[in-house]
């Protein structure tokens, strides 16, 4: 997968979201939002049409230049862009969040029943 990298602890993968394939997505929805073409943008920001498309895509990870390029001729704020771009990953970010609360609930609602018997002992679970 182009927009996955795959990094993890102990050498076990774990997807992660790149930071272009957001950055692409951001800058196409506010294109597409002005009814703007890839044409007229990418002529505004000197760069070529194939190029921005890919930018678009998260195909490619475009330069800080080239972004505050884009970002001009599309008449938003680099804060803004970034702004959303961290929106669009927190929600993203969220069904993980909520399945985790999920599971801790179910801790909590298994620790609070007491103590287990497992071989005569009593086990206390402790959350950390």
């Amino acid at each position: 997968m182009a927009d996955i990298a795959h990094i993890g602890p102990g050498g076990r993968p774990r997807p992660r979201p790149l930071l272009r394939t957001y950055v692409g997505e951001v800058l196409r929805r506010h294109r597409r939002e002005q009814g703007r073409t890839l044409a007229e943008v990418a002529r505004e920001a000197c760069v070529s049409v194939q190029y921005l498309s890919e930018v678009e895509r998260g195909r490619k990870e475009p330069s800080s230049e080239i972004l505050a390029a884009v970002c001009d001729s599309l008449r938003i704020e680099l804060a803004d862009l970034l702004a959303e771009v961290g929106r669009d990953l927190t929600v993203d970010r969220a069904p993980v969040f909520l399945r985790l609360g999920n599971a801790l609930s179910q801790q909590h609602q298994h620790r609070a029943a007491g103590p287990q018997q497992h071989g005569g002992g009593a086990v206390m679970l402790l959350a950390a």
